[in-house]
């Protein structure tokens, strides 16, 4: 694992690079109920070592090609990690590697520089020198004198793909110049360093940004409008009144993410999109309108059972869609751009009487399954739902805690998960935050805990979250235990029935420490029990 430390943008600093690729991520698709299984590999993943400055610079020699814009480009479309891109919006190919290439880049770069595609979609050396072997064709089309580093600029915006003029030159301006004059730094968690940029002084040979577009958004003060076409007005009536928040992920940079969003002839949209700092958003469709980002009809059964008065009816009716800038496949988000979203998610829900909690502010790949996961598994949905009542003076039930199953959604303060032995990464519909795990039953002691602190001892109420399915276990056991270790009781749940929803566990007295409750895989063999959420109350 890897930490981002960027003077040019230090919110980035709760970034981190994995040292062997994105983690292997739920699929989000219907699925079958789970078979009992040994746990699933990601052969798909993508191949990163923890040096990445020696094949920066080996690219960079091979193909004449500067080796600090080598890295900004890389750092300012992926943040230095290998994103496993899907696709976000009609029309465009998903992003793959370190330099993010798409589509035919993807294809022409592989072939320039001798690999596979499949090699430069998953390999970080592969990736690099095609993204090197593109650049350079470029700057031989364009006549670019190679050592004059400002001059590049014209061969980046051409990179990018981004067509919108505004889009592109914030892209060249803010994004990889701003990179090279500042400066980034990616390091491991043992201190060593995987990728580093010195600052370089240069100014972009390129035509700055129209101040025309840096009006403030009509809805958001904070946030600079960018009008995108796509949109239409909203239904009459109680369905068309916008009432959950969608968020998204561009599954790209954040310029080229509006810059795609306000061309005519994408045909879609969305009202906000945040970028990967958290230091500016842009504001393309007011929140009256019917913005088009999601490509679903409205089904209760995914999000919880709520609201199901809508099912059948276009999500795009009754929601306000927020993008930003990354990839599903991060293994982080920016602490920075989680803040900046929060406050933007409050002022929405304020403005608009939307319910702050994770059914009304939502994922996208949760209301659309099928074929959208974003914003990922590591979205930090508690940490997310948490800030946006802190800055909109909303309370969360004194005292409440929250278990999930994936940890950058807990309070590390207050609540861990812990798997011991075999367990798979689930993707049925219906779970609680972002995911769940599940685990054949057998004989052996290798049970799913869930960690929850207590400052005094309490009488707590236990409620389990799980993704019901037919080959579900029907004696599922929740064992509560204190902070000495006293087993308090168990509850035997059936799995097959009752999910999406909090089901009481019991009521139990316990002491000041981290107490725990443990989901067993002890019983018989031919059956799997679901380890998603617990919450204490």
């Amino acid at each position: 694992m890897s930490t981002f430390r960027n003077p040019f943008a230090a919110a980035a600093a709760a970034l981190v690079l994995s040292a062997c690729g994105p983690q292997a991520q739920p699929t989000e698709t219907p699925a079958p109920a789970e078979t009992p299984s040994q746990p699933s590999t990601d052969t798909a993943g993508s191949s990163q070592p923890r040096e990445l400055d020696p094949l920066f610079a080996q690219a960079a020699q091979e193909f004449n090609v500067p080796a600090e814009l080598l890295k900004a480009v890389s750092y300012s479309e992926t943040r230095w990690q290998m994103v496993k891109g899907t696709e976000e919006f009609p029309g465009q190919s998903p992003a793959f590697g370190l330099m993010a290439l798409r589509g035919t880049d993807l294809e022409q770069g592989a072939a320039l520089a001798g690999v596979s595609v499949e090699a430069a979609r998953t390999d970080a050396a592969a990736n690099i020198r095609a993204g090197a072997a593109l650049l350079s064709r470029l700057a031989t089309e364009a006549n670019v004198e190679r050592g004059d580093l400002g001059a590049w600029a014209s061969v980046v915006a051409r990179l990018s793909g981004i067509r919108n003029p505004d889009a592109q030159a914030e892209h060249v301006h803010r994004g990889v110049y701003a990179v090279l004059n500042e400066g980034a730094v990616a390091l491991n968690t043992d201190g060593s360093v995987a990728a580093s940029l010195e600052p370089v002084k240069v100014e972009a040979k390129f035509a700055r940004p129209q101040v025309r577009a840096m009006a403030a958004g009509p809805d958001y003060a904070a946030a600079i409008w960018h009008p995108s076409p796509n949109y239409n007005a909203r239904p009459a009536g109680a369905g068309g009144d916008p009432s959950m928040i969608i968020i998204h992920t561009c599954e790209g940079n954040y310029a080229g993410c509006w810059g795609w969003l306000v061309n005519p002839d994408a045909g879609v949209s969305a009202h906000y999109v945040v970028n990967e700092s958290g230091s500016e958003v842009s504001q393309l469709v007011r929140e009256s309108s019917r913005g088009w980002h999601i490509g679903a009809t409205y089904d209760c059964n995914l999000n919880g059972g709520k609201e199901c008065w809508l099912n059948g009816t276009s999500a795009n009716n009754f929601t306000i869609g927020i993008e930003h800038g990354g990839f599903a496949s991060q293994t982080s988000f920016p602490a920075g751009q989680i803040d900046a979203s929060a406050k933007l998610s409050c002022d929405i829900a304020r403005d608009n009487a939307i319910v702050k909690d994770s059914y009304h502010i939502v994922a996208h790949g949760r209301l659309q399954p099928a074929t959208r996961t974003d914003p990922g598994p590591n979205w930090p949905w508690s940490t997310y739902i948490s800030k946006i009542n802190s800055y909109c003076g909303g309370t969360v039930p004194a005292g409440e805690i929250v278990v999930d199953s994936n940890n950058a959604n807990n309070d590390a303060a207050k609540a861990r998960f812990e798997l011991t032995g075999a367990w798979t990464a689930g993707s049925s519909t219906g779970y609680f935050g972002s995911g769940y795990y599940f685990a054949a039953t057998e004989a052996i002691s290798a049970p799913a805990t869930f960690w929850f602190y207590l400052p005094t001892a309490q009488t707590r109420t236990v409620d389990g979250w799980w993704v019901a399915g037919t080959n579900r276990s029907t004696a599922a056991a929740f064992i509560s235990f204190n902070a000495e270790g006293a087993n308090l009781g168990t509850a035997t749940t059936n799995q097959q029935i009752n999910g999406a929803k909090w089901v009481a566990l019991g009521t139990y007295n316990f002491s000041a420490g981290w107490n725990k409750v443990q989901l067993s895989r002890w019983q018989a063999a031919g059956s799997v029990v679901i380890a998603d959420a617990i919450r204490v109350r």
